[in-house]
Parts: C-alpha cells; sequence; structure tokens
C-alpha cells in the first residue's frame, strides 16, 4: 500500500512540474486521474500533504486542485448529500448558494449601470449593489466558521493542505470585497464610466472566485470533513458555528443541537479552590475574572499548542472550542508564519519579553501584545497573547478621580 501511495506521489510531483513548465490542463488530465483513481478525498489530500513536506509550494498543490475538479466535474456534479438542515456542513453549502446569487445580481446590476440613463432607476440601481456589498462584509462570519471551527477540526486528523489553501483564497475573497466595497463608497449619480467599469470588473472577479472556490470546498474538503469526523465533533462545530453567529442571509436554521456533555470530572475539579502565593480562588471564581477582563487573552503551551481562551463580553478575535490543542502556527495566515515561529523561538531563547502590534479594524484601534510565560526558574511555559480595543483609552486627557465618579 506504501509502495503505490508513493508511486502515486512521484506521479503528481511528474505532473506539477509539466505545469510549470507550460504544459496545459488538458495535456496532464488523463495522468492526473490515473493518478487518482480509486483515492478517497482525504487519501488525496494526505497525498497533498507529502507533497508540501517534500517541499512544494502551496500554490503548485492549488493547481493540482484546479485539476482534480476539471477531471472529476462530471462525477462531482451528481454527488448528492443527504444531510440535516441544521448540519455544519449543510449551513455552509446554503450558503455558497445565496453567495453565489448574490455574485451573480451585483454582475446584473453592475452591467446596467453603463446602458441605464433614468436617475430614478440608477439610484436604484445604486442601492442594490450597496445592499449586496453589506451582504459581502457580513458573509465574513461564514468563513471565520470554516477557519475557526471546520479547519481546526480536520488539523486534529492530519488534514492541513487543504484548509490552509482554503484559507489563502478566502484571503484573496476578502481582498477582493474590500476592493468592492471601496468603488461603491466613490459612487455618484450619475455614476462616471470609469466607476462603472471598475465596478463591472470586480464584480465579475467575485463571481469567479467564489465560484471556483466554493466548488472546491463542496467537492473536496466538505467530502473530506463528512467521511473522518464524528458525530460528537459535528455536534462540537454546531455549537460553536452558533457562538460565531451566521450571516444575515443565512437561512433559518435551528439553534438547537445536542450538547456534547462535558466529564463529571472535569467539572468537579478544583471546586474546592486553587491557592497561590498571594490567596486563593475558586476555578468559578477564576474563570470569572479571566472573563471580566477588558482584554482578549489567549495561552499557547510550549509546545506552540492553543490551550486557553478566555470569553471576554465583547471579543475582538473569534475563539471556539475547536482551536485547543490546534498548532497555532495554523491559526495565523500562510504569509505571517515565519514572524510567529521568529517571535516564539525569542522567546523561548529568552531573547524578548513582549512584541506588540497595532491595528485599525472596522474603525477601531487594536492593540496587540505577545509575552513569554516562564515559571520561578525562567523555564518558558508557553506565550499568552492578549488583545485590548484601546480607541476609547487613546482619547483620554487630563484627570479623571475616583471621586469624580458618579452612578
Amino acid at each position: 500500500m506504501e509502495k503505490e501511495f508513493e508511486k502515486r506521489k512521484e506521479i503528481l510531483k511528474k505532473i506539477i512540474r509539466e505545469l510549470h513548465a507550460g504544459a496545459s490542463p488538458e495535456e496532464v488530465k488523463v495522468k492526473f486521474a490515473s493518478a487518482l483513481e480509486g483515492l478517497k478525498p482525504e487519501e488525496v489530500a494526505k497525498v497533498e500533504e507529502e507533497l508540501v513536506k517534500d517541499g512544494l509550494p502551496r500554490e503548485e498543490i492549488r493547481r493540482l486542485c484546479d485539476i482534480h475538479l476539471q477531471v472529476f466535474k462530471e462525477s462531482l456534479d451528481r454527488r448528492e448529500y443527504s444531510l440535516p438542515e441544521d448540519h455544519p456542513i449543510k449551513i455552509l453549502m446554503e450558503e455558497h448558494k445565496i453567495m453565489i446569487e448574490l455574485a451573480e445580481k451585483l454582475v446584473a446590476l453592475s452591467q446596467k449601470l453603463s446602458t441605464e440613463n433614468e436617475l430614478n432607476v440608477l439610484k436604484e440601481i445604486i442601492h442594490g449593489i450597496e445592499h449586496i456589498a453589506q451582504d459581502f462584509v457580513d458573509s465574513e462570519k461564514h468563513y471565520l466558521r470554516e477557519e475557526n471551527v471546520l479547519f481546526p477540526l480536520l488539523e486534529k486528523h492530519g488534514i492541513t493542505e487543504p484548509p490552509a489553501i482554503m484559507w489563502m483564497e478566502h484571503n484573496q475573497i476578502r481582498e477582493k470585497k474590500r476592493e468592492l466595497n471601496n468603488i461603491v463608497g466613490k459612487h455618484t449619480l450619475p455614476p462616471t464610466k470609469e466607476f462603472a467599469s471598475s465596478l463591472e470588473n470586480v464584480s465579475l472577479e467575485i463571481q469567479n472566485l467564489l465560484k471556483s472556490h466554493f466548488y472546491k470546498e463542496n467537492n473536496i474538503l466538505f467530502p473530506t470533513s463528512l467521511n473522518i469526523l464524528s458525530e460528537v465533533e459535528w455536534a462540537t462545530a454546531k455549537r460553536d458555528f452558533d457562538e460565531i453567529g451566521y450571516c444575515c442571509f443565512t437561512p433559518p436554521i435551528s439553534h438547537v443541537f445536542e450538547a456534547v456533555k462535558v466529564s463529571p470530572i472535569i467539572e468537579g475539579k478544583n471546586v474546592e479552590g486553587v491557592e497561590f502565593e498571594t490567596g486563593s480562588l475558586t476555578k468559578e471564581e477564576i474563570e470569572a475574572i479571566l472573563n471580566a477582563l477588558p482584554v482578549d487573552i489567549t495561552f499557547v503551551d510550549a509546545n506552540d499548542s492553543v490551550k486557553y481562551f478566555n470569553k471576554a463580553e465583547k471579543r475582538i478575535f473569534v475563539r471556539t472550542k475547536s482551536v485547543l490543542g490546534r498548532k497555532v502556527q495554523m491559526c495565523h495566515p500562510q504569509k505571517s508564519i515565519h514572524i510567529v515561529n521568529k517571535i516564539l523561538d525569542s522567546f523561548r531563547k529568552g531573547e524578548k519579553d513582549v512584541a506588540e502590534f497595532w491595528i485599525t479594524m472596522n474603525g477601531r484601534f487594536i492593540h496587540i501584545r505577545y509575552f513569554p510565560v516562564r515559571d520561578k526558574n525562567g523555564k518558558y511555559l508557553g506565550t499568552m497573547e492578549v488583545t485590548q480595543d484601546v480607541t476609547e483609552i487613546r482619547k483620554l486627557e487630563g484627570e479623571k478621580r475616583l471621586l469624580d465618579w458618579k452612578e
């Protein structure tokens, strides 16, 4: 079996080299079909994992993914799933359908701008375009559910490359959504030819991106997920989906799902309290204190695995229980992993005691800091990420004393 796997892997590597040298997908289709014949989606994912470990760039693996879909398109199109309405995959696939419809409507409206002269009709068209652009902004929850729930669950089963490739495409989609909003925000009435042309171009790009991306997820990522994730994991996924929330266009679904029961041993642990050097707290008090802090906290252990996060009332970045145990490197886009590793390495060596960054997100100023966590003897235990919205803090001036506080 291992010998056969290695043989197929070598064929795929040869196909990639041919593509890199200028061969067209049509030329390599037959070889590709032969190499993948009889393999299940999760086995194809394993081949991809091995190819990346052998040094092939993810962009090249992505090209293989595109050919995979071309080769098996006819059989994939006939595939049907029988899933309950509140199953995570069913929800994602229904959202895919709606977003494709939105993209098609966006293209139609953008093309209509160039032929319409009536001012009132133009106003209606622009209003429709603005509404779709806002729906695409709200679609961010769709991608967050995949990145923070589905992808971590797959990674726990050793499936890392398909999620990584899909995340790359998520970021491409995000960039196009930002471009769309920038263009729409500069509209005039009547619209200029330049505006109409730019809008039509980005609309077509979004439509093509979504169709290609969703087809890959529906026919590679999702079948792999359905084949390897257990019922308990799907229950966990649904709980985490509910916590992140849904898009404004998500079809109505039941939020009642059988909860995954917590072990009584865990529930009863530390009820009597934890003794510290400076006092003692019960588990309930510790959890309440951490959740009451006006910051997001995430702790990554000495092995770079996510071990804990608090549930602040107004969390800035999404965290779900599905990420627990996930390597922190998998929680970041591919382009920033080398920076993450550099920070962790400097903390391990005792070279740095903090790494900080700040960004503007949705009009808010966000301060992000990383701190090494060490025991009394200086042994590295892990890294703590602290994220805080400091928008209002930056506006403070003068003084406000305790006695100035009013109920």
